[in-house]
């Protein structure tokens, strides 16, 4: 049990004991109290000093845990609470507190399609009510990035505990590239969440490679109990270390490629770095910088560099180079005037 758990357990325990009023306390009876307490929770003798018990009345009394307890010690020897009704689970709860916990509920609340957060459903319920109960309605000011509409998100859960489970999936999926739908059966390993879509990732066989499925791309989920399931040592860290996004080209090695970012752009890419490989080259005196990242290129990698347009320039190497060059001479001929897209109104 964590340091912090023990001590919280400490704190109860001594608050429980000074709210009985009935008895007097000395610190022996308090750290025969507390010993039980951390016994009780750790099924195991755990010695605490006279020292311990002696810090955790002075932080009871403090600020710093929020408590302010009125602990006084009486006949040079008790201990009690100068306010007999007191209990430090009774502490009014700081404007800062509330608006943190508003907050705190508003963002778990976006993770619903989780049963991971059921057991914790009634609980945000009740909390809610009692910010709400004592504090007027106000707007949120955190808001995640998720969107609603985006399909397959029903699937989320199923697949959380096909994991957890280690169970066979049999799934129907319809990529973007393929005619017709196919079947088969899937070994799932982790979920990823990239740029707001989430994917599946795991192997068909054992003889395959690991390859990424979109929740989105998904017709249907079933099991097959009685195929085993493939039990794989999969690092999910190591796997992604050297890519953006989730396609790992199988085969490939992470490259260097060496980037110009223009001055208005230089102080996002490097307070938000395109990967943690990233590494600033050099600051030129306009305020352009020359960065380099280590990655295996990919699509979402040329996705997102693309995405600053004129802002960056791709230095090295000369291959992606080139084909990034290609792909912008493509996009620039779109708006020429004998290539415009005529609207069917």
């Amino acid at each position: 049990m964590s340091q912090n758990k023990n001590a919280l357990i400490r704190y109860k325990t001594i608050d429980k004991c000074l709210q009985n009023k009935y008895r007097l306390w000395t610190l022996e009876d308090l750290i025969e109290c507390c010993s039980e307490a951390l016994f009780e929770y750790e099924g195991r003798q755990n010695p605490i000093s006279k020292r311990t018990i002696q810090m955790d009345i002075q932080l009871m009394r403090s600020e710093k845990l929020g408590y302010n307890a009125p602990i006084v010690v009486y006949d040079k020897k008790y201990y009690k609470y100068e306010d007999e009704d007191f209990s430090i689970t009774d502490i009014p709860l700081t404007e800062t507190d509330m608006n943190v916990l508003t907050e705190t509920v508003s963002m778990l609340k976006q993770f619903k399609d989780f049963s991971l957060f059921n057991d914790v459903s009634d609980i945000l319920q009740r909390l809610e009510d009692k910010i709400y109960a004592e504090k007027s309605h106000t707007k949120p000011v955190i808001y995640l990035d998720k969107n609603e509409k985006l399909k397959g998100l029903h699937y989320l859960d199923e697949i959380y505990q096909a994991i957890i489970k280690k169970m066979v999936l049999v799934i129907t999926y319809k990529s973007f590239k393929s005619r017709d739908e196919s079947k088969f059966h899937f070994h799932p390993f982790i979920l990823k969440e990239f740029n707001n879509r989430w994917f599946l990732i795991g192997k068909k066989k054992a003889s395959q490679p690991i390859t990424n499925l979109a929740l989105d791309r998904i017709i249907s989920i079933d099991y097959d109990f009685n195929h085993p399931y493939l039990e794989e040592d999969f690092d999910a860290d190591i796997y992604y270390k050297d890519v953006i996004g989730v396609t790992v080209n199988s085969g490939l090695n992470a490259r260097r490629i060496e980037l110009w970012v223009d001055a208005s752009n230089a102080p996002y890419v490097l307070t938000k770095p395109l990967h943690a490989s990233q590494r600033l080259i050099k600051q030129n005196e306009d305020g352009s910088v020359i960065i380099h990242i280590y990655v295996i290129p990919n699509y979402e990698m040329e996705r997102l560099l693309l995405g600053f347009g004129s802002c960056l320039e791709i230095l090295r190497p000369e291959g992606l180079r080139n084909r990034m060059k290609k792909v912008l001479e493509e996009a620039l001929s779109r708006y020429n005037p004998e290539n415009k897209t005529e609207i069917n109104v």
